[in-house]
């Protein structure tokens, strides 16, 4: 390593996936968006469900569409994806619809709860690989005990909420693993001795020039999110609200940055629409296309349903968790950061 690269970095130097600006409201920003909404809501709870009715239609529906940006907005993608909206899509309502069938809808919320979890901490372990791979400073730990770190709040989140057995969860029934207390205790243990751990090494990193700042910030709001979703909020629904939030806001804003270094060149004549919505200074134009989107195929959608099979929740339920499934499969197979393409656009280290 040359002396170059051992000299403390000044802050415009700092790696950042795309810059301070949307970094810093990115990180902590969404973080704060999150919080307050858990404070409004536990200073006034009446507004609980007008808030998580805004949070669907303007945050949890739009992220969903903001998937099918990056699989079918535009030729290269649509080939290379069909196969997810035509083979995947009917096999997941397929499936969703046997188990509401045979076992009950209490199934499908269950199988939600867990799988958001890990959905929303893959998400995470994604964001932090591209900050990672923005720095090689930030290559403090590899291996397990890298992973031991970035999942020792969440986990301990997970089988804490799973010890607490709540019997509903957005006020629907749920079922969850019969985990004891003492292993809630002591998965906390480890979590806080890992996280230790990790505070000690960012302060000898600090101490030696050598911080990675933004991968270090991104981490810090990563861990706050979870333990207050999970760990210090008694009230599971809010917990998720609050978390939910923040996963939400923060896929949508990354696809926009995703597709917006795709096109940086400028608007593409194979991908006219989505190049187009996807330039600088045109994030407002790409959210609202998505709203519009939106509120065309959730509504269109559920009044269809509603018309021709169920009535009620149930329905609506149903609908949503088709579409939040096909989503999780989706993004775990698009997002790879590993794939060199996707390393490509977003200028990240090997």
């Amino acid at each position: 390593m040359t002396d170059a690269e051992i000299q403390p970095r000044s802050n415009v130097e700092l790696p950042w996936i795309r810059n301070a600006r949307f970094d810093f409201f990115f990180i902590f920003g969404l973080l704060a968006l999150s919080c307050i909404t858990g404070a409004v809501i536990l200073l006034e709870p009446s507004l609980f469900y007008p808030i998580l009715v805004i949070d669907l239609w303007f945050l949890g529906y739009h992220h969903v569409i903001s998937t099918y940006t990056r699989i079918c907005f535009d030729k290269e993608s649509y080939a290379e994806h069909k196969s997810l909206l035509f083979v995947l899509l009917p096999a997941v309502i397929v499936g969703t619809l046997g188990v509401v069938w045979i076992f009950g809808l209490w199934v499908v919320v269950t199988i939600y709860f867990y799988w958001q979890w890990y959905h929303y901490t893959r998400q995470s372990w994604g964001i932090s690989r591209a900050y990672r791979g923005k720095d090689r400073e930030a290559l403090y730990e590899n291996g397990w005990l890298d992973q031991g770190i970035f999942y020792s709040i969440p986990v301990f989140g997970i089988i804490s909420r799973s010890a607490e057995q709540h019997p509903t969860f957005i006020g629907m029934e749920l079922w969850s693993f019969p985990v004891p207390s003492m292993v809630a205790d002591v998965s906390g243990y480890i979590a806080v001795a890992l996280l230790t751990y990790w505070v000690l090494a960012r302060f000898v990193a600090a101490k030696e020039g050598r911080l990675a700042a933004v991968h270090t910030m991104y981490l810090l709001t990563h861990f706050t999110i979870f333990y207050l979703a999970y760990v210090a909020t008694s009230d599971i629904t809010l917990g998720w609200l609050m978390i939910n939030i923040w996963h939400n806001a923060q896929y949508i804003l990354f696809v926009w940055m995703f597709n917006n270094k795709r096109f940086g060149k400028g608007v593409d004549k194979d991908a006219k629409f989505l190049s187009y919505i996807s330039q600088d200074g045109r994030l407002w134009l790409y959210m609202l296309v998505c709203v519009a989107i939106t509120g065309v195929i959730y509504w269109g959608v559920l009044r269809a349903i509603d018309w021709l099979f169920f009535a009620g929740l149930s329905a609506t339920i149903v609908l949503y968790q088709i579409v939040n499934f096909h989503h999780y499969i989706v993004d775990s197979k698009i997002w790879k950061l590993r794939k060199p393409d996707l390393q490509k656009t977003l200028d990240l280290e090997s």
